[in-house]
């Protein structure tokens, strides 16, 4: 008996594998009308685990029309009390599959067993439950008339109508739920584009979703590939808003196919986060964090803090620290319980991923690691890259790998140093180390950036997020996620 065999989830989660996989349209599981399928591929083992139905325009169009008939019919006249509750069996079937849930991500993203439990499955409760609060808590406001003129106003928190979500590789059940959730709880309904390269958490999650009691219509399913799926999904007439997660490429697309009507739109897109260690920060905190900032989820996440800025007198602590941790981290596939780390995605990224460790081996210093790892699957070394200029590529483009560049300053004057922070295209987070709280908040002013986590703190739903310059437009989670899922009207009467 193998250790993946052995792992909670595994016997179950093969079952689900060996399956056909359909789409999901007004509340049934369809083949595409093309009748096309897509392998997936397992970046562990570079085996193909599982075949999904490739949608396309026509498939979209029959899940745009099922979304509006719900979103007209029975969506509108389900009570927001009945749609928090939906979401609360959601969120309880999703945590009794958990194991289950767990093991499909794994073999289907590659990352370790031990996180998808402890974050995708975790992050999707947590969102399904949050949202489900708010799906009694929209209302409008009271306006009251001045002047020698008498009249009575008031506001309307509407829903948006039918949305498209399209969602990333690296979390998409989670990512899924934190989208569905907060549109479901304004009274949206919605189609849904997975990713190709990862559809199968988010393809268990709908039918978890179905069984937790969501009405035919309101959430479709619809996998298939970004050009063709996708971008009927961003320019189809009878869909009122599109939120999307992944990169700025493909969000700037987005915009233009969102001219057709002038959708609504949020966007999660890129980053290259800094992070920042000042020398009087608690370094047996900030070290660890850094390097799990960069090597959790093998560096594939759009919030990494991929460029490391420490003042030059802890600098050699710090990168030796972080290049001690990175040794020890193991790298291998998520089924086996001693990994740490998983592999890159596919072999477009790994291949991306070694073309940036070439490029910095030949300009700067690799302090360790930027090879791939010499096994069956698409695995890289944790790397660390030192004497570093501001215009090299690997500096300034998002990697989305395990690859961190470091680079100490020596002048405290805030504006030098938020200015180093600052020297990209991006702008989705940012990290902060110090102990003097008056330098945190100045250089939090500074940072031109949706996030910024001082000294390690935790995220949870309440808070929004979004993204500066070419990260994003809008925000999610928090209350200001649930109102992008709604519109303003005003009602104004003369007495």
């Amino acid at each position: 008996m193998t250790i993946a065999q052995r792992l909670p989830g595994d016997a179950e989660a093969r079952a689900f594998l060996a399956r056909p996989h359909k789409m999901l349209i007004d509340g049934k599981w369809v083949g595409s009308l093309s009748g096309k399928t897509f392998p997936v591929i397992d970046p562990a083992t570079e085996e193909v685990i599982s075949h999904v139905a490739e949608g396309d325009a026509a498939d979209i169009d029959l899940a745009v029309k099922a979304a509006r008939r719900a979103f007209e019919g029975v969506w509108a006249r389900t009570l927001p009390s009945e749609r928090a509750k939906i979401l609360w069996r959601w969120a309880d079937l999703v945590e009794k599959n958990a194991a289950e849930i767990a093991m499909i991500e794994t073999f289907d993203i590659g990352k370790p067993y031990a996180a998808a439990m402890r974050l995708d499955i975790n992050e999707t409760t947590e969102r399904l439950r949050y949202f489900a609060g708010w799906c009694t808590k929209l209302s409008g406001a009271t306006l009251s008339g001045q002047g020698p003129e008498n009249w009575h106003g008031y506001t309307l928190r509407e829903p948006v109508g039918v949305v498209g979500a399209i969602t990333a590789w690296n979390f998409p059940m989670a990512q899924a739920a934190n989208k569905l959730a907060a549109a479901f709880a304004a009274g949206c309904t919605a189609v849904l584009k997975p990713a190709e390269i990862t559809p199968l958490s988010t393809l268990r999650f709908a039918e978890l979703g179905m069984e937790a009691g969501l009405p035919d219509g309101v959430l479709n399913v619809v996998p298939g590939f970004g050009r063709t799926a996708g971008a009927a999904l961003g320019a189809h007439m009878d869909v009122d808003k599109i939120t999307f997660t992944g990169s700025t490429a493909t969000g700037k697309q987005l915009i233009d196919l969102s001219r057709s009507n002038l959708k609504r739109l949020t966007l999660e897109l890129g980053g290259k986060s800094p992070f920042i260690i000042f020398a009087d920060a608690d370094l047996e905190k900030a070290v660890p964090t850094a390097a799990a900032s960069i090597f959790f989820n093998a560096g594939q996440v759009c919030t990494a803090g991929s460029r490391l800025f420490v003042h030059k007198s802890v600098f050699d602590r710090v990168v030796e620290g972080i290049s001690d941790r990175a040794s020890r981290l193991r790298v291998g596939p998520g089924t086996e319980p001693e990994n740490d780390l998983g592999p890159i995605i596919s072999a477009t990224q790994l291949d991306k991923v070694l073309s940036f460790c070439d490029s910095a081996s030949k300009q700067a210093r690799i302090v360790r690691g930027g090879r791939r790892l010499d096994r069956k699957g698409y695995f890289v070394e944790p790397t660390i890259v030192t004497e570093t200029c501001p215009e090299m590529n690997f500096r300034r483009e998002e990697i989305f790998g395990p690859v961190l560049c470091a680079v100490p300053f020596d002048n405290q004057d805030l504006n030098d140093i938020a200015r180093l922070a600052n020297d990209t295209i991006y702008g989705l987070a940012a990290y902060i180390w110090t102990r003097d709280l008056s330098t945190a908040h100045l250089i939090a002013r500074k940072i031109k950036s949706g996030l910024v986590n001082i000294n390690g703190g935790r995220r949870d739903p309440s808070t929004p997020s979004g993204g500066y310059k070419q990260s994003g437009l809008g925000l999610e989670s928090g209350a200001s996620g649930v109102e992008a899922f709604t519109q303003m009207k005003t009602v104004v009467i003369g007495l």
